[in-house]
This record gives structure tokens, sequence and C-alpha cells, in this order.
């Protein structure tokens, strides 16, 4: 698969809750925003790419790419996102990433790529064993399931991307997510 047939969604839009509500994605590493970079390791593995995003919209337009929103405003959650990135995407994929991992893996999109046989979804799962679904790589041809699934009121990313075909691809490496400001401290220090 070519990378041009995949855009590239930074997920941005959550609440935040486990670093007390701020801003997750401008929460700044090195002196730079998170999601910068996010961007910055995605934009070579795909051909476009969005961000998904609920607040502060005008300072993630600032970093060039579309800037999508929820459709509702009441955070549903990661799956919500990725519905905008769905519907948004130009192209037969969408790979996604949340705005917390810096260290994203400079060949995840390609490894998952590789591994797509005839599967819709593709997802990593990392040493310790955990599928981790919001690095997948998936068809924009299950927007229309995503939407129904949401308005059935599922919530779980995981349990809708296993409920359609898929594969799963063992990664060597951790790559892990800043879920506290104790954490974004820790890198920073």
């Amino acid at each position: 698969m070519d990378k041009v047939e995949i855009t590239g969604l930074v997920l941005a839009g959550g609440r935040a809750q486990r670093m007390g509500g701020v801003d997750k994605g401008l929460q700044l590493l090195h002196g730079r925003p998170l999601v910068a970079h996010v961007l910055e390791r995605l934009a070579p593995q795909v051909g476009t790419l969005m961000i998904s995003a609920n607040r502060h919209l005008d300072k993630y337009a600032a970093f060039g790419v579309p800037v999508l929103a929820d459709a509702e405003p009441d955070f549903k959650g990661p799956l919500a996102g990725l519905l905008a990135g769905l519907g948004a995407a130009g192209t037969a994929w969408l790979a996604c990433a949340p705005c917390d991992a810096p260290q994203l893996p400079a060949d995840l999109v390609a490894r998952l790529a590789a591994a797509r046989g005839t599967a819709q979804v593709v997802l990593p799962r990392g040493p310790d064993g955990r599928v981790q679904p919001l690095y997948a790589l998936m068809s924009t041809t299950l927007r229309h399931s995503l939407a129904a699934a949401l308005k059935a009121g599922q919530r779980r990313v995981t349990d809708w991307m296993l409920a359609h075909e898929h594969r799963i691809i063992d990664l060597d490496a951790d790559f892990p997510n800043i879920n506290s400001l104790d954490d974004l401290q820790a890198l920073n220090d």
C-alpha cells in the first residue's frame, strides 16, 4: 500500500482527565506541543494529515493541517474522533495516533499496512500484550458502521474494531503515552 492511500489522524479531542483537564495535545515537551511531536512522526508515514480536536481549534489549526471537531459536543470519546476522521479522509485508509505519543514508531503505519491482508482494521499489540487501538490502521468504509455503533451507545474502541475483520500485529518496542503531568515532567527533565 502506498502512503498516499492513507490519511493520518492525530487524536487530540479528549478531556485529559488524568492530566487535570488540560488540553493534552498543547502541553509542552522540550518546548514544543505534544501534538507537534506526533505530527512530525506521523507525517512521513502517510499522504495527508488531520487533527481531531474539540478545544482550542485555532491553536491546532496553526499546525497547518485540517482540524476536525466531533459532530456532537459532549466528548463521546475517541470513537467520535475516529468517526470525524473516517468521514473527512479523502483516502481509502485512515491511520490514527493519540496526541500523547511523541515516541510514535517511525515505521508503524508501514508495518500495519504490510500486515493488512484482507483485514479492515489492523491494530498493534505492545510487548506488554495489550492491544493499542488508538494506533490502528482502518478502512474508511467503516464510517457507517462506526456511526451506527456510536448511535447505539458504543464507546469501547477495541470492542468496535475487533467486531470487524481485523489483524493484530506484535510490536517489539513499547511507545508509551503521556498520561499525566508527572509523566510529561519526567520526559522534560
